[in-house]
């Protein structure tokens, strides 16, 4: 099995965090299970991180698009399933319009999960502009009664950034208290709202906070996507064709309007 594994940052970029995601996907997945891990092209911004793009709608766009093309892209290159690792889930509606193969989001897995266990969530983000996107995923994925609490985190940005340069005692304290709101909030289970502290909290051991578990996106996500490659070659569950959004043209087609909205000689 290979899945593709798309990340919303640029490779090289925070070489500690490159670290940890493939220590931890190499820790969850199944033997037998390869995972390429994508990111974003090297001249898409010149920070360490892209967390002064996600702010503005316009550009999400574009980074829809480019995911999207991601998993499209995937496919063609025969992998078994593609996976966006972002909270947000930036792609993931249009690529799965456009594959056959299983198309899985960090949120959207964590959300249904811990929704079909029964659970009331509680997210912690550390980025503002993420939480309206987040919350109107939450609400298109009809689990806004299982939202216990959105919690942003005090000086989460300056938290995260020490946390990535090995100073970690601000970003325990800052996502600890965040945490305590959530379960006070009701919380049953929590789910850091984006990739970067779910690393630092993997990388922490941390697996409960006030005696809630904290699920690991990324690793579920892994552990998913593998499940659902599973069920599809046993015939259990096979691609929707329900609904005009998920029926795919055929290939000669679908290379034709790609062909004319990308300015190529048709």
């Amino acid at each position: 099995m290979k899945i593709w594994f798309h990340k919303h940052t640029v490779e090289g970029r925070l070489p500690l965090l490159d670290e940890w995601y493939r220590k931890h996907l190499a820790e969850v997945t199944s033997p037998g299970t390869e995972i390429v891990i994508k990111t974003l092209p090297e001249g898409t911004y010149d920070t360490e991180t892209p967390f002064d793009l996600v702010k503005f709608g316009a550009l999400q766009i574009h980074f829809n698009a480019y995911f999207a093309r991601g998993a499209v892209e995937a496919e063609r290159q025969g992998f078994d399933a593609w996976v966006i690792a972002a909270g947000q889930d930036p792609g993931l509606h249009d690529g799965r319009a456009q594959t056959s193969i299983p198309t899985l989001g960090y949120g959207e897995t964590s959300f249904f999960y811990s929704a079909m266990l029964g659970y009331r969530f509680g997210v912690l983000g550390f980025m503002p502009a993420l939480r309206e996107i987040i919350v109107e995923n939450i609400e298109r994925y009809g689990l806004t009664g299982r939202l216990a609490a959105y919690e942003l985190v005090d000086d989460g940005h300056e938290a995260v950034r020490q946390a990535l340069d090995g100073d970690f005692d601000r970003f325990v304290e800052v996502f600890d208290a965040a945490a305590k709101r959530a379960v006070a909030a009701g919380a049953q289970v929590l789910i850091p709202g984006e990739g970067i502290p779910a690393e630092i909290f993997w990388h922490l051991g941390t697996k409960e906070l006030h005696g809630v578990p904290v699920i690991d996106p990324a690793g579920l996500l892994v552990r998913q996507a593998e499940l659902a490659v599973h069920l599809k070659r046993l015939g259990v569950v096979s691609r929707s064709t329900a609904g005009y959004w998920f029926r795919r043209p055929d290939d000669a087609l679908t290379e034709h309007v790609e062909n004319v909205f990308l300015g190529k000689a048709v």
